[in-house]
């Protein structure tokens, strides 16, 4: 049986979560997805049961894009797709040679898909983070009760901004089977839980006695002025290095993930008693300058208003106040839904002509 999506030739230069399971999303449609995996494989590799959840029915090739071979391979292989699928954080691609404008030369029809925390612009835009950086600054992690807000479980980010790549791909390459145009894709993690969670807090509360022990350096910490900002390291050394020379913990600096996960309750109640001592802004200060991945946590009345949603132009003005907008940016697509508001059965005909 053919799938909605067969014929579609999707070329996915991402690791780890979020784009994989975007294609494996187009894949399971009958998309052809050719992973391509850096040197020793995709690190996701390390999770088996997770790994499988993204990689399913899919080609594998490697290449190491920092080689002029493996650069060269690439954009063979790019002429090729139909879909040109990455995950860096914004610029990467520039370097690599492997960004729309480089890719789009040799194939102008291709729909090129960029997914990131931030998104290609804004002041965050280069920012390091993981799902609790991007759920916080969303307002997802607004604090609910005496005890603060919770270290999510499910990396709602990563799995959200995965579907909306995978729509819109499949919007896109509608339109391409209509108009021979291709696409630019820019979808954006944090604005894809903004979009979750909309522009008010509203009155449910949940309240949990027993925290979760999390990671060493990932989650949520009280800050002096009663604010919360949200860490968001994993096995990244440098990030853990950039944490430490932040906060001045110069004992923990060079430890190894390895090393830190036995000690997650002991380091993590070093870093909450370093960051209680500054106030909020003081301390996304000193840790940004750092190049730690460091966000406030935002009530969705904040998100609004945060310079980095504000300068992507993410909300719209209705009727019935402001809301978030489609979470990507398409460069010939665009947003062109209207801000009205249908009045009930005010379209009786059903569709348009």
């Amino acid at each position: 049986m053919a799938g909605l999506l067969d014929g579609m030739r999707v070329l996915d230069l991402s690791i780890w979560r979020p784009m994989p399971q975007a294609t494996q999303m187009l894949a399971d449609l009958g998309a052809e997805v050719l992973k391509v995996e850096p040197p020793g494989g995709d690190p996701m590799r390390s999770y088996p049961e997770i790994f499988a959840s993204v990689a399913r029915g899919k080609r594998s090739i490697v290449l190491d894009l920092k080689t002029p071979t493996g650069h060269t391979r690439a954009h063979e292989l790019a002429t090729r797709a139909d879909v040109v699928c990455e995950a860096w954080r914004p610029g990467v691609a520039t370097r690599l040679g492997l960004d729309y404008e480089a890719v789009s030369a040799g194939n102008p029809s291709v729909i090129y898909c960029s997914l990131s925390g931030y998104g290609q612009d804004g002041p965050l835009r280069s920012s390091p983070g993981h799902d609790v950086n991007f759920q916080a600054i969303a307002g997802a992690l607004e604090p609910r009760g005496p005890g603060g807000p919770d270290v999510p479980r499910l990396p709602v980010a990563d799995l959200e901004g995965g579907s909306v790549c995978a729509f819109l791909i499949a919007a896109a390459w509608a339109r391409r089977a209509r108009t021979g145009e291709g696409e630019r894709i820019d979808v954006a993690m944090a604005d894809a839980v903004s979009w979750w969670v909309g522009t008010r807090s509203g009155t449910a509360q949940v309240e949990t006695s027993e925290r979760a022990l999390g990671s060493p350096g990932y989650g949520v910490f009280r800050t002096r002025d009663g604010g919360w900002i949200a860490l968001g390291v994993l096995s990244e050394q440098r990030l853990w290095d950039a944490i430490c020379r932040a906060l001045d913990l110069g004992a923990l600096e060079g430890l190894s993930f390895t090393a830190l996960v036995p000690r997650t309750q002991e380091v993590n109640a070093t870093i909450a008693a370093a960051i209680a001592t500054l106030d909020r802004v003081e301390a996304l200060e000193r840790l940004t300058a750092a190049g730690a991945p460091a966000s406030p946590v935002l009530t969705p009345e904040e998100a609004v208003d945060h310079p980095q949603f504000v300068e992507r132009d993410f909300h719209l003005d209705t009727p019935v106040g402001r809301v978030a907008a489609l979470p990507a940016r398409l460069d010939l697509g665009g947003r062109v839904a209207s801000v009205a508001l249908p009045s009930i059965d005010e379209h009786p005909g059903g569709f348009s002509d």
